[in-house]
C-alpha cells in the first residue's frame, strides 16, 4: 500500500498568507509608509520561521513542547524582573524587551507555546484514561487550568489585559475539544455567564459598588464608560474609539483611496489598522480583509478535520481559537462593539513580535500537511 501522490506544501495556505501580506503592506503604506520596509523584513523572518518549523513532525513537536513552554515562562519572568533599561513600560505595560535596534514581546510566542502544551497535555491524558469518568475529566480540567494559569498570571503582572484574554480564549477552545463531559462544563460556563451578566449590570447601574467594594480604580472604570458612551469622553479615554468610528464611517463604500487618510488616529498602523482600511478602502476593503480571515480559519478547520492525528487536531483548534479571538476583538474594538484592549490584527497590523508569533503558528499548520500521509485502503495516518 503506497501513499497517494500529493504535495507536501499546503499551497492554499501559501496563497492566503500571500494575500494577507499584500493587504498588510498596502494598509501600512496608507497609514504610514515609513513602516512598510520593516514589515517586509518581519515577513521575511516569518517565512524563515515557517521553513524551520515545517520539518518538525508531531513526535518532535511533542518532545519540544515542555522545553518551549518553560522557555516562554522564563522570558515572562525575566521581563518582570528586568530593569527598565532593558524592559521599559510602553503604554503602562511592561511587555517588551527593548534593546538597541531591536524589541521583542515574549507573550506573542508564549501564546503558541501554550497551544502546544495544552495539545500534548490533552493527548497524553486521553491516552492514559481510555475509560472516561467524571473524576478523570475533572483532573483534565484542572491540568488545563493549571498550565494556562502560569503564563496568564505572569502576563497579568505586566499588566496586559488583551494578551490575558487571548490565553483564556485558547484555553476555552481547547477545553471544548478535550472531551470533558458537558455535565461538568455546563454548570461552569453557566456560572461564568451569570457572573459576567451581574458584573455588567453593576458597571452600568451601580458603578459605585465596583469602585467601593471591589477596589477598581476610577480611571479603569473610565475605560469602560468610554466604550459604552465614547462621545461623552471624546476628549479623553474615548478619543481613540470616536476617531476610529469617524475614520471607518467616512470611508463609506469604496473609500477615499490609498494614502488619503484625513482622520487623525494614534497607533493607526498597529492596533487600529482596520480603521485605516475602512477609511481608505471603504466597506469593500474591510469586507476583503474579513473574507481573507474567514478563508484562513476555514482552511485551518479543514486541515484539523482531515488529519487523524489527535495532537495535530488539538493544535489546530488552539490556533483557530487564538486567531478568531484576535480578529473579533481587534475589529470589534475599532467599530465600538467591544472594549479597546490593544490587540493587533493578525498578519495585518505592523509589528515584528506579533507577526512572527503568528507565522510560527502557521508553520505548525504547514507541518501537518508536510508530514501527512494518506494510504489507500486504510483509514490510519
Amino acid at each position: 500500500m503506497s501513499p497517494k501522490n500529493s504535495s507536501k506544501i499546503d499551497y492554499t495556505l501559501v496563497l492566503i498568507l500571500m494575500l494577507l501580506c499584500l493587504t498588510s503592506l498596502t494598509a501600512i503604506y496608507g497609514a504610514n509608509s515609513a513602516y512598510v520596509l520593516k514589515q517586509v523584513l518581519y515577513y521575511v523572518v516569518g517565512i524563515g520561521i515557517i521553513i524551520g518549523v515545517i520539518r518538525l513532525d508531531s513526535d518532535q513537536l511533542k518532545k519540544l513542547t515542555w522545553y518551549l513552554y518553560g522557555f516562554g515562562l522564563l522570558l515572562l519572568v525575566l521581563l518582570i524582573i528586568a530593569p527598565e533599561s532593558i524592559a521599559r513600560k510602553i503604554n503602562g505595560a511592561k511587555s517588551w524587551f527593548t534593546l538597541p535596534g531591536f524589541s521583542l514581546q515574549p507573550s506573542e510566542f508564549v501564546k503558541v507555546f501554550l497551544v502546544l502544551a495544552l495539545s500534548r497535555l490533552i493527548v497524553e491524558h486521553q491516552e492514559k484514561y481510555i475509560v472516561k469518568t467524571l473524576q478523570s475529566d475533572f483532573l483534565l480540567l484542572f491540568k488545563i487550568g493549571g498550565v494556562t494559569a502560569l503564563p496568564l498570571f505572569l502576563v497579568m503582572l505586566q499588566p496586559d489585559l488583551g494578551t490575558s484574554l487571548v490565553f483564556l480564549a485558547i484555553m476555552l477552545g481547547m477545553v471544548f475539544i478535550s472531551g470533558i463531559s458537558w455535565k461538568i462544563l455546563t454548570p461552569i460556563f453557566s456560572s461564568f455567564a451569570v457572573i459576567a451578566s451581574a458584573v455588567l449590570y453593576m458597571v452600568i447601574w451601580h458603578s459605585d459598588w465596583i469602585t467601593t467594594y471591589f477596589g477598581v480604580k476610577e480611571y479603569q472604570m473610565g475605560r469602560i464608560y468610554s466604550w459604552l458612551d465614547p462621545y461623552t469622553y471624546q476628549s479623553t479615554t474615548g478619543y481613540h474609539l470616536t476617531q476610529s468610528l469617524l475614520a471607518i464611517g467616512s470611508g463609506q463604500t469604496t473609500g477615499k483611496g490609498i494614502g488619503t487618510s484625513e482622520v487623525v488616529l494614534p497607533e493607526n498602523h498597529t492596533d487600529f489598522i482596520f480603521s485605516v482600511v475602512g477609511e481608505e478602502f471603504g466597506f469593500i476593503g474591510a469586507s476583503i480583509i474579513i473574507s481573507l480571515f474567514f478563508l484562513l480559519i476555514y482552511h485551518i478547520t479543514k486541515v484539523a478535520l482531515e488529519t487523524k492525528n489527535t495532537f495535530y487536531t488539538c493544535m489546530s483548534v488552539g490556533i483557530i481559537s487564538m486567531l478568531c479571538f484576535h480578529v473579533f476583538q481587534n475589529i470589534g474594538m475599532t467599530v465600538g462593539i467591544l472594549p479597546i484592549t490593544g490587540i493587533p490584527l493578525p498578519f495585518i497590523s505592523y509589528g515584528g513580535s506579533s507577526l512572527m508569533g503568528n507565522m510560527l503558528s502557521m508553520g505548525l499548520i504547514f507541518s501537518i500537511r508536510y508530514h501527512y500521509k494518506k494510504y489507500m485502503f486504510s483509514s490510519d495516518e
